[in-house]
């Protein structure tokens, strides 16, 4: 019994300590979550070329699985632009997929990132969240939002586009002028700015839901289809039942590797809305466990054919700012979709096309953090760097493989800070205890007859030539008389065999010109490691350290004595 209360307790975290005092705020919650979250279940899918009820269904099944499993009281699951946006990619690269297959394999996909949540669960791989730089997400965003500005372009003109990239479709687009279908380009003009007004204004009705409402009247009463602008067209007025979708002839292979693309893409950007709203709420977030929740939601969503879902950041802003207290607002937006999935049906019909173009322009630019990529400029031109290559890489070179190019923009990252470790020369201060850097302080000098180096990194394979270089620069610099070269390696947490054999040439360089290797502070492993390489016997016990401390008072001893370690 106990085993199933915690059981209990771990499914049903974010219900725990439920006070009923909270059911009003809930329910209000609840409703305000379905409201602002409708506009772009109905017009995320377009972007993937899938039957607008898909985001409907991944707005539903996938709310009550993470109600159920996830940890969080306020995070809200859902379809995500970026999330969307390498599934269209993902779709995009599978050759001969008919379009009435397309929201099967969307929905194998959402199953198969689930199980991945699940596995890496298993493999506790929730470090996957800091992967991903902050630069080189920023830049990727951006990057995915002007891909998705682009794809607008031929639904608030009625213009068909079929160049891709940034700049073809705009120049396709100037080409094409005479054909522009200008009822259609007004009215997403129109509803556009009055999302900005909204939002200018403040109102307390989110802009998405004014132009849902304001749009679809102006249908009924305009009769949009007859004027030639496009509907979102007939809608099924039931939920989908429970069913594992099948490949629909995609090779599995594909399969596997966009839903991997998908799921480091949505786990990202779930854990950045997840990370956020716990900053603000003052309540710490488990990567571990929110995997967990995101895989169940993704289950969920496969099997009642929808589409891969992560956090949604607006609809977690909106459960917090109507006071949600728990995941029962999740659940009563579920419930609030199904009823508008039964019932108003025909309303939605009539939706129009540019004006879900429109709410996807505005969801768009909210993705392009213009101040962040300031403050990386700011801060540091490298890390900006990086960020371009990740903003431009989805533009040039397509959704999925700029996925690939910012993984591979993550590495070339951690490598180049890797690769060059910082190196430092200590001294004394007068009157003062301890090491100073040399370099930062004026005053510090160097005790005569001892060089110490410090190295600020891990001793491996990629870096070992470049500290060897800096090493040989100090002892070319040694200025006569010196004795010892102490290598403080307290911030070397991690040694190769390539460093371990670096670290004896250095030993052997030294001891030609007459100065003996020290080394202070080992951590076990490291010491380990250059006892089995031979150089702890090679440089002497003598000449090991418990700090630098202790390497000083050594040296002063033995230059009383005169003599050498």
């Amino acid at each position: 019994m106990a085993q199933d209360g915690t059981l209990t307790r771990k499914i049903l975290a974010s219900f725990a300590g439920y006070r009923l005092g909270w059911l009003k705020a809930d329910v209000a919650a609840g409703v305000a979550i379905a409201a602002v979250g409708l506009p772009s279940a109905i017009a995320y899918p377009v972007i993937a070329g899938l039957p607008p009820q898909t985001g409907l269904y991944a707005s539903i099944a996938p709310l009550v699985a993470y109600a159920i499993f996830g940890p969080s009281r306020q995070l809200i699951v859902g379809p995500d632009a970026a999330t969307i946006i390498v599934m269209a990619a993902v779709l995009a690269a599978m050759p001969g997929l008919a379009a009435a297959d397309r929201p099967m394999v969307a929905a194998l996909l959402a199953l198969i990132v689930g199980g991945f949540y699940f596995g890496a669960r298993l493999l506790k791989l929730g470090v996957l969240s800091t992967f991903l730089s902050r630069p080189i997400l920023v830049g990727f965003f951006a990057g995915i939002s002007l891909s998705i500005l682009v794809g607008q372009l031929q639904r608030v003109t009625g213009v068909e586009i079929e160049a891709d990239g940034l700049i073809p479709p705009v120049v396709e687009l100037i080409s094409k002028a005479g054909q522009i279908h200008w009822p259609s380009l007004a009215l997403a003009l129109a509803m556009f700015g009055v999302q900005q007004g909204a939002q200018a204004l403040r109102l307390p009705v989110p802009g998405p839901v004014i132009v849902v409402v304001l749009s679809v009247a102006l249908s009924a009463l305009l009769d949009f289809p007859g004027l030639g602008i496009a509907v979102v067209g007939d809608i099924p007025s039931s939920m989908p039942a429970l069913s594992l979708p099948g490949t629909a002839g995609a090779r599995i292979d594909q399969i596997l590797i966009g839903a991997a693309a998908i799921f480091l893409v949505s786990f990202a950007a779930g854990i950045i809305t997840a990370r956020s709203f716990g900053e603000r709420g003052g309540y710490p977030v488990d990567s571990d466990r929110e995997m967990i929740g995101f895989g169940a939601a993704n289950i969920a969503a496969g099997l009642f054919s929808a589409f891969p879902v992560t956090a949604s950041d607006s609809r977690t802003a909106v459960n917090a700012s109507a006071g949600g207290r728990s995941q029962l607002a999740g659940i009563i937006a579920a419930a609030t979709l199904v009823l508008i999935v039964l019932y108003l049906q025909p309303a939605l019909a009539i939706l129009p096309i540019p004006a879900l173009g429109a709410i996807l322009i505005a969801a768009a630019l909210s993705l392009i953090d213009l101040p962040a990529l300031r403050g990386i400029w700011r801060i540091s031109r490298m890390e900006f760097a990086f960020a371009m290559i990740a903003l431009f890489a989805p533009i040039s070179l397509g959704v999925l493989n700029g996925v690939l190019v910012a993984i591979g923009a993550t590495f070339a990252y951690l490598l180049h800070k890797m690769m060059y470790p910082r190196d430092a020369l200590l001294g004394r201060v007068p009157g003062h205890d301890g090491f100073y850097k040399l370099h930062r302080r004026p005053d510090a000098r160097p005790v005569p007859g001892l060089m110490i180096a410090l190295i600020q990194g891990d001793l491996l394979f990629f870096n070992a030539d470049h500290v060897q270089a800096r090493l040989r620069a100090d002892a070319d610099a040694m200025p006569p008389g010196t004795r010892w070269l102490v290598l403080d390696a307290s911030a070397i947490t991690q040694v190769d065999s390539t460093a371990a054999a670096m670290l004896e040439e250095v030993r052997a360089d030294l001891a030609s010109r007459g100065v003996a290797l020290g080394l202070a502070e080992l951590h076990r492993d490291v010491r380990t490691l250059l006892d089995r390489a031979g150089l702890i016997a090679a440089v002497g016990p003598a000449m090991i350290f418990e700090d630098l401390d202790d390497a000083l008072r050594t040296f002063e001893a033995t230059d009383n004595k005169g003599g050498t370690a």
